[in-house]
């Protein structure tokens, strides 16, 4: 069977994972290492998933029933797109974009791992965000873009939710301390002196877009519901916070 490749990406071909569900068809991807933007219509595809699953990687895990859930929809597909744009630098430490393209159709992205490797460390990087397809869980991907991460930069850093850290664990992740409402994970046992450079969000929050969204939003549902969103996406990072902070205690007396 012929496939075609995504316009404008040079295909780097790896080992292809496989569904080892019954009955389903197997799941054949590529994985691509890209330090350029990617194209258009692939960066259009990363962009939607950023904003799809915001519940599953934003370090504020609001659910689509939170009035705010819109807001933090464009503030997180916005800093996706300076990190994109951002790779169209010099600079040696611009983001890294892996993606998972399907074998059958490479101008379809099945996952993304975007990473920022570390200044004055070349074995260092940070994953930013990582994002799978929910049709295409549990296939592989997700570790097979982790894994070629690791290749380049052995001592890889995260951070994710209590609930996520045994996943990660199985990928060779050590839980080292709570970070706010997320685990701060590595490959070692100590994170690396290197600088990474992450977006700064408050520009973001403070520019005039978020001012007009936010202020639709007030019109939509009111200032008491808005009002009683933040206290509800408070409750939830207090609450993610003492989560993270005994998942870490309990691994840490374990080891």
């Amino acid at each position: 069977m012929q496939t075609r490749q995504a316009e404008g990406v040079t295909m780097q071909p790896t080992p292809t994972a496989q569904s080892r569900t019954p009955g389903a068809r197997l799941t054949m991807f590529t994985l691509v290492h890209l330090d350029t933007p990617p194209p258009e219509s692939l960066k259009s595809q990363i962009l939607q998933m950023v904003v799809d699953y915001l519940s599953d990687i934003s370090p504020v895990s609001l659910t689509p029933s939170n009035p705010l859930y819109q807001l933090y929809q464009y503030v997180i597909g916005y800093e996706m797109h300076l990190y994109l744009q951002a790779m169209d630098s010099d600079r040696d430490t611009s983001a890294h974009l892996i993606l998972a393209l399907d074998d059958l159709d490479p101008s379809q992205v099945l996952g993304f791992a975007l990473y920022l490797p570390a200044k004055d460390d070349p074995e260092a990087c940070t994953l930013a965000y990582m994002a799978v397809h929910t049709k295409q869980r549990r296939h592989g991907i997700a570790r097979a873009m982790l894994q070629q991460m690791i290749s380049r930069h052995p001592h890889a850093e995260l951070a994710c939710v209590a609930s996520k850290v045994r996943t990660f664990e199985a990928m060779g992740f050590q839980v080292l301390a709570a970070q706010g409402p997320q685990v701060l994970m590595n490959t070692r046992s100590h994170r690396s002196d290197g600088l990474v450079a992450v977006q700064d969000l408050a520009p973001i929050f403070h520019s005039k877009d978020v001012q007009q969204i936010h202020a639709y939003l007030v019109k939509q549902h009111g200032k008491r519901a808005m009002s009683d969103a933040e206290k509800q996406r408070d409750r939830l990072l207090d609450q993610m916070a003492q989560q993270a902070q005994a998942l870490v205690r309990e691994r840490l007396i374990v080891h």
